[in-house]
């Protein structure tokens, strides 16, 4: 049996809740649905999302530049409809500024089936005069008080290819423009990047950021599982068994040292770089998400899951219910094993204390909130990587007064817990849901809590101890109150 341990008589340390800080979506023309906008309203209300980011907010479907009989016009109306919507449902943008405007570009490279333009601008000048209009129109419909809390990312993983055919020395005068452009309309507009994928280019920006006297208010980059291995998006679970427990964490450190103390931003990241990753879907990300998020806290000031939805269409829209997309709700806004770790994950507390012990694939994190402690235990391995049902007892010491009768509920995430996938195999897996399927998979996919036996122990009694089975790839998040707090979660 697996043995962790904590003393309740300890002072913890902050445990900033940095992955509700945002979340990804696809493309921005999908913001204009009313089925989107429902789920970022309950991604809102119940896993604690702050922001959204996406891409194409100056694509040519959105229409903000373009021209017409050799006239360039300047429109943004669905620009505003897109904000107004993601404020609405409580939400603020993250706001990445790409694509370019047919109007502007220097080529015809295209990324995904909307034909996101990816090309440096053909005119510099003409690129600020846009910048300058679409800033100037946001403060002046939402406020400078409101946009001064907004982030400007300029552009999306320069560093790769597909979505930059320019160099790195392009896309630093990209930024140089654009970041000087915003600065103008307000000094308290937020700007950074470079938005590279793998953690890249951050030493070589921020230097050149302070060699020419650049704002950068921000660092952001993007990391996922298969990143260290070749090509990233080269996705394959053959380049996941060889992933090392940790690289995420050890990277972030890295990015937080060349980032000079600047906010640091994770704009993206998943279980995986492929979209039709079929671990999306099952409680194996839950327990990656949760194991990730929790260690990762402490680190970046931002962590933003890619996507909240599978309401997306990069490659083409899937009907399927469970296709393995990214996002953490189904189109029909079932909620996914990562979703409710998400969820579990947002009522957490702010304090975190001090864990003794140590598994190759099973963590412990204990945190203190407002009348409850919360242990919260995953069970997870890549890939390729040697996993088993675990058995795990967790000792907490320190337990005097209001904790001596303390009760506990446990919920979990496994095959067993909220995994609706499940039932929809056993459906014989409908490509497409009627109503009451989905009412049904919805119900399949709650969070259940269950009482968990707590003994006392130790010398004077001090000592609450409670054992937990944790079946390979999974999650349980045990909540203790003092007795007199009752049961409600």
């Amino acid at each position: 049996m697996l043995e962790f341990r904590t003393d309740l008589a300890q002072h913890g340390t902050p445990l900033p809740h940095a992955w509700s800080r945002c979340i990804g979506s696809g493309h921005a023309q999908l913001a204009l649905r009313s089925d989107w906008r429902s789920q970022l309203r309950r991604a809102h209300d119940e896993l604690g999302i702050k922001n959204v980011r996406f891409h194409g907010i100056l694509d040519d479907d959105v229409g903000a530049m373009t021209v017409e009989q050799g006239k360039t016009i300047y429109s943004f109306y669905n620009v505003e409809q897109i904000y107004d919507g993601i404020l609405e449902a409580g939400v603020r943008p993250f706001v990445e500024l790409g694509f370019m405007p047919a109007a502007l570009r220097s080529g015809s490279q295209t990324v995904f089936k909307y034909a996101g333009i990816v090309t440096p601008p053909c005119d510099l000048d003409g690129w600020a005069e846009l910048i300058k209009r679409f800033a100037t129109r946001l403060v002046d419909r939402y406020g400078i008080g409101e946009v001064s809390n907004w982030h400007f990312e300029v552009w999306n993983e320069p560093n790769l290819d597909a979505f930059w055919t320019g160099t790195q020395d392009d896309y630093f005068d990209l930024y140089r423009c654009t970041a000087e452009t915003l600065k103008k309309v307000d000094p308290s507009l937020r700007v950074g990047g470079p938005a590279t994928a793998s953690n890249a280019w951050i030493e070589e920006f921020v230097s050149f950021c302070d060699r020419e006297g650049l704002p950068l208010d921000f660092i952001s980059t993007h990391q996922y599982p298969t990143d260290a291995f070749g090509a990233p998006g080269d996705d394959t679970e053959a380049q996941l068994a060889k992933s090392s427990r940790g690289i995420l964490e050890r990277n972030a450190r890295d990015v937080v040292r060349q980032a000079k103390g600047r906010p640091v931003f994770y704009t993206e990241w998943s279980t995986s770089s492929n979209p039709f990753f079929h671990l999306h879907d099952e409680p194996y990300a839950a327990a990656f998400i949760a194991r990730t998020c929790l260690n990762v806290a402490t680190v970046v000031d931002g962590f933003s899951y890619w996507t909240f939805s599978d309401i997306f269409e990069e490659n083409f829209f899937s009907s399927v219910p469970f296709h393995g997309g990214f996002g953490l709700l189904t189109i029909h806004g079932i909620p996914k094993p990562a979703y409710r770790a998400f969820e579990l994950m947002n009522r957490l507390g702010d304090e975190r204390l001090l864990v003794d012990g140590f598994h190759d694939t099973v963590d412990c994190f204990v945190v203190r909130g407002r009348d409850r402690v919360d242990v919260f235990m995953t069970n997870h391995a890549l890939p390729g990587h040697v996993i088993a049902d675990e058995e795990v007892r967790v000792s907490l010491h320190g337990a005097t007064g209001r904790w001596a009768g303390a009760t506990a509920l446990v919920e979990r995430i496994d095959s067993d817990h909220a995994n609706p996938k499940r039932a929809w195999t056993e459906m014989g897996e409908p490509d497409s849901l009627l109503p009451g399927q989905v009412v049904a998979l919805e119900r399949e996919s709650r969070l259940v809590a269950e009482s968990v036996a707590v003994h006392s122990g130790g010398n004077n009694g001090d000592t609450l101890s409670l054992t937990i089975s944790l079946p390979a790839h999974s999650l349980a998040c045990v909540t203790l109150r003092p007795s007199s707090c009752g049961m409600a979660t």
